[in-house]
């Protein structure tokens, strides 16, 4: 399987996902697009992993690689190709399916509950998610859910947590891929963003989190079993 991941910038990394896909016997290779806007073409691309980042999808005039990555996952989504948004990555998906991503009503950072959405019962790849669970959040914005795509869950801050378009386009708003030294880098490079909000929670208590990371990942593996099952059984040697 030819896995390429898009991070934009340098302290948001795949995380778990790469854990994943070492598992699989797959290489990721991860494309650094604040270092180098280069992109891959669409025909050598079977999934495209989006990451998150500190900007929103609209500001292309100061992150300029914004640009080429809007229309890399346009065209993947057109070409049936498997691609997973994290955070930022799910708005630039929603983006590609044609719906704003605006402020939502409240900042959303630290451990909250989310809880799947009760149509996702009995699906073959939302149905893994517990009827409640703890991802790590941060994030300020949000999106409306995209024509023809099918609600993965939501939280007290935040109504739309993530969807699923077609059975080749998931987006997740959330961090299930989310590490330790992940957090640590969040923490020393956007802090910024812990202003006083509802759900805003502080530096002790997102690092009590932590602990949620193990059980996070369990989570993350079976979707991604589920996900990109077909992708890989198509893809064997």
């Amino acid at each position: 399987m030819r896995a390429h991941c898009m991070m934009n910038v340098h302290f948001e990394e795949p995380g778990y996902i790469a854990d994943w896909m070492d598992r699989q016997t797959y290489s990721m290779q991860v494309w650094r697009l604040f270092e180098n806007p280069s992109l891959p073409d669409v025909e050598d691309v079977d999934l495209l992993v989006v990451m998150g980042g500190p900007m929103n999808i609209y500001e292309e005039e100061r992150y300029p690689y914004l640009a080429g990555e809007k229309e890399l996952i346009n065209a993947c989504i057109k070409e049936h190709k498997h691609v997973l948004g994290i955070c930022l990555g799910a708005q630039l998906i929603a983006d590609a399916l044609g719906e704003k991503v605006f402020k939502n009503r409240e900042k959303e950072i630290g451990w909250f509950p989310v809880h799947p959405d009760g149509e996702t019962e009995g699906h073959k790849i939302l149905s893994i998610f517990p009827e409640t669970f703890t991802p790590f959040h941060w994030h300020g914005e949000t999106f409306d859910l995209p024509e023809g795509a099918r609600l993965m869950g939501f939280s007290d801050a935040c109504r739309n947590q993530g969807f699923l378009y077609g059975d080749h386009v998931l987006a997740l708003q959330f961090h299930l891929e989310i590490t330790p030294q992940i957090v640590d880098g969040l923490l020393q490079h956007a802090s910024d963003d812990l202003t006083a909000g509802t759900y805003v929670q502080t530096v002790p208590e997102i690092r009590e989190g932590l602990d949620y990371c193990p059980g996070n990942k369990v989570i993350l593996f079976q979707l991604l079993d589920r996900f990109l099952g077909t992708v890989i059984k198509n893809k064997q040697p």
